[in-house]
């Protein structure tokens, strides 16, 4: 597989303030659920801890919500939904590296996310 220059963390939520608010209340009503954002966020920001684990990984992440992505990241997750973490190729692929139920698993940890993602981005990068 080709270098991986990017990982792409997509939201199985709306970005934008009406978007936002909207997966906020239907999250404290336990209406919807992105194990992507209780991995990144606490209830009202991200966490610290967030942020410290990013600044430690070979490659950049970029978090992106659902109505954010472009046509060619919409087609990399569309047969397995989201919440999903995407590998960017510098030919401008995508592969999924970690799917809903992979970061269902992670039950919010930041440090459980960091151990998965390395080991998703070992093999890929050592597969064929």
């Amino acid at each position: 597989m080709a270098d991986i220059v990017e990982v792409l963390g997509v939201y199985d939520a709306d970005g934008g303030v009406r978007g936002e608010v909207s997966y906020v209340v239907g999250h404290l009503l336990g209406r919807v659920e992105c194990a992507l954002c209780d991995v990144t966020h606490s209830l009202v920001r991200r966490k610290s801890r967030w942020d410290a684990m990013v600044s430690r990984l070979p490659v950049p992440v970029r978090l992106v919500h659902r109505n954010e992505v472009t046509a060619a990241e919409r087609t990399a997750w569309s047969d397995v939904g989201l919440p999903v973490v995407l590998a960017a190729t510098p030919i401008g692929g995508h592969h999924v590296l970690l799917d809903r139920a992979d970061l269902a698993a992670l039950d919010g940890s930041v440090e459980a996310f960091d151990a998965a993602l390395r080991d998703a981005l070992v093999a890929a990068t050592d597969a064929p």
